[in-house]
């Protein structure tokens, strides 16, 4: 739940974040788009991206269910630590430049018509367009960018706050103008971070806390603006015909909505009923067996429905049951390996997936960053100063889960997970698993919906063989987030979606400072001082050869850690929606791009009003 959570927390910041090499992309003049490694696809002059079209009709709902795992939301301030947001709270807010999603990581003006980057690389300046303003015609200023930084800096949620601990300062020059100053080595990423952050009105919050929950319409500057909502249950955003930026090439053909609503239900089982009845119309299946069995419906085979696989070239980042090494039970690597093999992925994909899916194994999944074989030289070269640190399995084939015999129990892995235990200290008597204090070893799997509880349950049979007392807690969702947040939990399931130029927030999933901070999202509580070293190179990498290389490094590391039990993945977006509505010839490559470039077809919804 806080996974997803964040997801929506940032997702301006995420969707929008570059990265910024300080070797390769140095400007010697303003330019109109960053990139990590100095490489823009389109001019200065382009007209529009290439995955729109510009003559897309405008207006008609898009109802959906957005975010998997979101039950209920309590506020409409999506970048504090505090309440749930509700979903979509970023379309309300512009930043100062937006992602190309066809680039890995290119971003392009909208508040900002330009960027100057200093020599030194140790400052940036936006100039703003003189025409942005917020939704009440209140113009868009140097000092709204400075207090957004600002107030973020202070009073966000850590996991943005903290991202900008080497931005020294913004300031604003006049009212066009704001200089970002950094510190540090590690600077590639921040003239894309800063770029990238919502602005908020500065007069607004002037008699408003910008760190407490709150149900009042924020104001932005952003292409939608709140209609109307029912606390918990639904939200409705509507396209802004007077949005200031509608006409520039970063917006061209996009957000073609005339109305984005997010439906909330409390199970899957409800959502999926609900969509059936027309009472939304799209939704991301995430669940394999629903995919296989459930969509054989007359609505689909008429073609009322559409059921749809579009490809995700996005890395598929790390999914898994994360293990949190801050209780004791987990502090033992042998223990952590021993839980790896006691999962049964093959009669999992097999019996509930209807082998729709691939093992995870690399923390980088699908993507050239993914360690594989023997490691070359040049990670060689990053590995060698920790030889005394890593063990032996680094710096040879990097560790993939267990193949199993597809059983359900395979009792040579299973063997294998005994010995490790006894290994450990953990050693059964009278069936129960217990260490040398005699305590039993339980493990509480932590979830919010019933749907993993299938999932669970083989695992849990199968450390019942070890002597392993496992079981199931679920919690409502806000439950779940408060002790997501505070780390009170065994085993809860996450996903790392990382971008394709991951950066300053590896910090956040993996490095030691953010170990034991309220909201981080190292959920296992890693600390090691290797992987930090390792986090700075890829962060300070100023090529994408040096990027994919520091990452493999890292990912033989984590890999070695056994900080997790590697679930699964597809390189694919499942998608079932009413067939209403149209999209351009080309999919962005690196987004869905439906909310960004899909419109609504009159003719497709008439005909299926008929």
């Amino acid at each position: 739940m806080f996974l997803m959570r964040y997801r929506l927390l940032i997702s301006a910041l995420t969707i929008s974040l570059g990265l910024f090499s300080s070797m390769e992309a140095s400007f010697s003049k303003p330019s109109h788009g960053l990139s990590a490694f100095g490489d823009l696809k389109y001019p200065a002059d382009f007209k529009q991206f290439d995955y729109v079209d510009p003559k897309a009709p405008k207006g008609g709902p898009l109802a959906m269910i957005g975010t998997a795992g979101l039950t209920t939301f309590n506020s409409l301030n999506g970048y504090i630590l505090k309440g749930d947001a509700a979903q979509g709270l970023g379309f309300l807010f512009d930043t100062l430049m937006v992602r190309a999603l066809d680039e890995p990581d290119a971003v392009y003006g909208l508040v900002a018509e330009s960027a100057d980057v200093a020599d030194d690389n140790l400052s940036v300046t936006f100039n703003l367009r003189p025409q942005a303003e917020f939704s009440n015609g209140s113009k868009l200023t140097a000092d709204d960018v400075v207090f957004s930084f600002n107030i973020i800096k202070e009073k966000g949620h850590p996991s943005l706050s903290l991202q900008l601990r080497d931005v020294v300062s913004a300031e604003a020059v006049n009212d066009a103008s704001v200089t970002y100053r950094f510190k540090g080595k590690q600077i590639r990423d921040l003239p894309l971070l800063v770029a990238s952050l919502p602005i908020f009105s500065k007069q607004y919050y002037a008699t408003r806390e910008f760190d407490e929950t709150t149900l009042e319409p924020p104001l932005g500057s952003g292409p939608y603006k709140v209609k109307n909502f029912k606390q918990g249950r639904t939200i409705t955003y509507e396209r802004r015909d007077d949005y200031w930026a509608k006409d520039l090439p970063v917006n061209k053909g996009r957000y073609n909505f005339g109305e984005l609503i997010y439906e909330y239900f409390r199970d899957r089982t409800a959502e999926f009923e609900a969509l059936k009845a027309n009472v939304y119309d799209l939704r991301e299946e995430f669940t394999s067996r629903a995919w296989a069995t459930q969509y054989d419906i007359p609505a689909v085979k008429e073609g009322r429905m559409i059921r749809e696989i579009l490809p995700n070239d996005q890395p598929s980042g790390a999914q898994g049951f994360f293990l949190n090494m801050r209780r004791g039970k987990f502090s033992d690597k042998r223990v952590r390996k021993a839980l790896d093999l006691a999962f049964d992925f093959e009669w999992t994909n097999k019996n509930q997936f209807y082998s729709l899916y691939n093992r995870t194994e690399s923390f980088f999944e699908n993507s050239k960053m993914k360690a594989e074989n023997e490691p070359g030289v040049e990670e060689l070269e990053l590995l060698e100063p920790f030889r005394d640190e890593l063990p032996e399995e680094v710096f040879t084939t990097p560790y993939v889960p267990p193949v199993s015999n597809g059983s359900g129990q395979d009792r040579k892995l299973l063997r294998q997970a005994t010995r490790l235990l006894n290994e450990a200290g953990w050693t059964v008597k009278n069936g129960v698993r217990v260490n040398q204090k005699g305590e039993e070893f339980t493990i509480e799997f932590l979830i919010f919906s019933p749907t993993f509880e299938r999932i669970i349950t083989p695992f849990i049979n199968n450390l019942k063989v070890l002597g392993i007392k496992g079981f199931i807690r679920r919690v409502d969702p806000a439950q779940y987030q408060e002790r997501l947040k505070s780390f009170d939990f065994d085993i809860t399931t996450r996903r790392y979606v990382l971008r394709i130029t991951p950066g300053v927030e590896l910090r956040n999933y993996w490095g030691s400072a953010y170990a034991n901070i309220k909201g981080s999202l190292n959920l296992s509580g890693i600390k090691d001082p290797v992987v930090d070293a390792l986090i700075e190179k890829v962060i300070g990498a100023k090529s994408r050869q040096e990027l994919n290389i520091a990452a493999r490094a890292l990912d033989r590391v984590l890999r070695a850690g056994h900080y997790w039990v590697p679930q699964w993945y597809k390189a694919s977006h499942a998608m079932a929606y009413w067939n209403k509505f149209s999209r351009p010839a080309v999919k962005p490559k690196y987004g869905r791009g439906i909310i960004e470039t899909w419109w609504y077809d009159s003719e497709k919804a008439a005909k299926l009003a008929r």
